[in-house]
């Protein structure tokens, strides 16, 4: 009987969602979807010293954003609950004692003064096969010092014992036959003299616990691979393991190395999904969505990060990615993050999206560069004229925001030293001209004038559009004009040529 796929995306709670995280949760989800399965999201707070307050609703509004809501939460709860690890704490223990008693793990009592003492003494320390030996732990102790130890309630851990001179191999379905040497491999801590487990410990305990079918989750999580696989085969559970999926990474745009928040600081652009503000600093991160991206966009670029249909295609839906979406056409390659290929996106989808739909984010734009708009249906024309020039939402101020308020500032430099009187008795005769009709029959009765003042309409054009829109660019300047309408034209020429003169 085929396994039933159930995923989960496992976030720790320690700060703002890297595009990383958010790729793997997407994966996580077209693999769910696709396969009428279950799509979890699981916080892993076990590690207490870097839990962020916030970080958890964060996450989840993230999610939301992007579309990508989970059948199973901490919020919704569900038949595995609960998803927090740091509530499911009771349950670990009995598998690191379990481990201890099979002779799979044992206790250290070293303390982090000794531990010090190490790491200063051989500064590539690994507390494993070559120095376990020499540490204070229930290897080295007699059976009565430890329990002695263990009743005087000592702190602890409970460390994994990595077999020596073993290959620990699995199947990954991105990048096949994967082999690890134990000799290279030191014993991780399994849980913490806090209770707490560590992330390997947790991890498997909880996949096994929540009956998850397959673990995608980022290439950098390969080197833990061995050590998980030996917890499920050493906890019995080996026949119940998870398939893996290792995602590649998502590297700098130069390609070297694994994109990091520092680079988005220092390259100009945002690595996380939304803004995200640090509670012990105050320090604002600023993320996709408030500079202006889409959430359709954002879930599109992220898919392209690593995988392709076979095809040119370019732009996919959400419901056209689950269709679509295969593990066969994942790269096992890095994949480079490219910010005016992600803007492209942003844009593509500005285009294809209704204006009724952007109106909100667009008005909100408005508003806080100062634009209160309170007519909708004029806002609807005006979007549906100017989104073909906005990659992103707050372009829309800049490609629309003349259409509200007459601009306060003009282009003079491309206009003046081409300008002179005959131009200033075109302009003012054309701001007592009727300017009656369509946009082409105003073009058509611009034209007729400028041949009555023998001048050419390609000198005329620009400097028009400058007085109108204050700068070089917008849609046709004809079709700004009718929107606009007679009286704010006609004002807009006469302030201007006040200007040009």
């Amino acid at each position: 009987m085929e396994k039933k796929v159930r995923v989960r995306f496992a976030p720790s709670p320690t700060g703002g969602l890297h595009l990383g995280g958010v790729r793997t949760a997407l994966f996580n989800y077209l693999f769910a979807r696709q396969h009428k399965g279950t799509f979890i999201l699981r916080v892993e707070d076990t590690d207490q010293t870097r839990f962020v307050p916030g970080a958890e609703e964060y996450i989840a509004s993230c999610l939301a954003w992007c579309g990508l809501t989970p059948d199973e939460s901490p919020d919704l709860g569900g038949p595995f609950a609960p998803y927090r690890q740091s509530e499911r704490k009771a349950s670990y223990r009995q598998y690191a004692e379990q481990l201890v008693s099979s002779g799979h793990a044992y206790y250290a009592f070293d303390t982090p003064e000794e531990l010090d003492a190490k790491r200063k003494a051989a500064p590539n320390f690994l507390y494993g096969q070559a120095t376990r030996m020499e540490m204070r732990n229930s290897l080295t102790l007699d059976a009565a010092a430890v329990q002695a130890l263990l009743d005087e309630n000592t702190p602890h851990v409970v460390r994994i014992k990595i077999p020596e001179n073993e290959t620990v191999s699995f199947h990954d379905l991105i990048r096949g036959h994967v082999s690890f040497d134990t000799n290279l491999i030191d014993d991780k801590v399994l849980l913490k003299a806090d209770g707490m487990p560590t992330y390997h410990l947790a991890v498997v305990a909880d996949d096994r616990a929540m009956e998850i079918s397959h673990v995608f989750r980022g290439e950098e999580w390969l080197p833990s691979a061995p050590i998980h696989i030996l917890l499920w085969r050493y906890l019995g559970w080996e026949d119940e393991m998870p398939a893996w999926v290792h995602l590649p990474l998502i590297l700098k745009p130069d390609g070297n190395g694994k994109l990091s928040k520092r680079d988005g600081d220092r390259l100009g652009f945002p690595v996380y999904a939304q803004n995200w503000t640090d509670p012990k600093t105050g320090d604002l991160t600023k993320g996709f969505r408030e500079l202006g991206f889409m959430p359709e966009a954002f879930v599109n670029l992220l898919a392209m990060l690593g995988w392709n249909d076979g095809t040119d295609q370019e732009i996919f839906s959400l419901d056209e990615l689950v269709e679509k979406f295969s593990l066969e056409r994942i790269s096992k390659a890095g994949a480079k993050f490219d910010y005016e290929k992600a803007k492209w996106y942003n844009h593509e989808w500005i285009k294809r999206t209704p204006a009724i739909t952007l109106a909100p984010a667009v008005k909100a734009a408005l508003a806080s560069a100062g634009l209160e708009i309170t007519d909708d249906e004029n806002l609807h024309t005006v979007i549906e004229l100017v989104k073909d020039r906005c990659n992103i939402i707050s372009d829309f101020v800049t490609q629309s925001g003349y259409f509200f308020v007459a601009p306060k500032e003009y282009d003079v430099a491309s206009v003046k030293p081409k300008w002179n009187e005959q131009k200033t008795a075109f302009f003012e005769a054309y701001a007592d001209s009727p300017m009656e009709g369509t946009a082409q029959e105003l073009e058509a009765e611009f034209k007729a004038l400028a041949a009555a003042h023998q001048l050419k309409p390609g000198e005329l054009m620009l400097p028009f559009r400058v007085m109108l829109v204050g700068g070089k660019f917008g849609p046709g300047v004809f079709d700004i004009a009718i929107l606009l309408g007679k009286t704010e034209v006609k004002n807009r020429i006469k302030a201007a040529v006040a200007a040009f003169i």
